[in-house]
């Protein structure tokens, strides 16, 4: 997927409208809600997890829908709730089981050798490992920029990060996996 679905001037409208705001939400998890699930299901790992955030997304977007002014793409906005979803539900279970960063790393990991979800191909397997290595911020940013090819200047709007911090962790990222691929040389 290189870019998120656009809304037309018309469906904005229609979200703003009291009369039509339920039809045109509809349209909008439709429209958004393969897309928002990938991120998330990126970044959590476990698909009961991402479908779980992927509704909290959509209930606080539906929550706030008559705070979107427009002043950010819809796909903006939404990208940063679930984002923001995520990385609450991420500090949270590294909470509950009392692990460090790097253990709810290694954690991630043995998650993806154990997802029933996975399909045979041992170097997509290993390059989901590799990127569930880095620190949270390099795997977000890596994630939106190689499987989402999205432009570092929406990295930028939904992370709140200038341009130039994400091309450096996005950098760091890409090194870390080169080297974690070397390791099997």
């Amino acid at each position: 997927m290189s870019e998120l679905p656009t809304p037309s001037d018309e469906l904005i409208e229609r979200l703003r409208d009291p009369d039509t705001v339920g039809d045109a939400f509809q349209q909008v998890i439709r429209m958004y809600g393969e897309p928002l699930y990938r991120q998330i299901r990126r970044m959590v790992q476990s698909h009961e997890d991402a479908d779980d955030l992927l509704q909290n997304t959509f209930l606080k977007a539906w929550q706030s829908i008559e705070n979107f002014r427009g002043e950010a793409r819809l796909s903006t906005w939404l990208y940063k709730i679930a984002i923001n979803e995520a990385i609450t539900h991420l500090a949270r279970e590294r909470k509950r089981l009392n692990l460090s960063l790097d253990d709810q790393e290694s954690a991630l990991a043995a998650q993806i050798e154990a997802d029933p979800d996975i399909d045979g191909d041992r170097l997509a397997l290993q390059l989901r490992k590799a990127v569930a290595s880095l620190p949270e911020k390099q795997r977000l940013v890596f994630n939106m920029k190689y499987y989402d090819e999205m432009k570092y200047e929406d990295m930028s709007q939904i992370l709140g990060t200038s341009v130039g911090a994400l091309k450096a962790s996005y950098h760091l990222a890409v090194k870390k996996i080169e080297q974690f691929f070397s390791n099997f040389d």
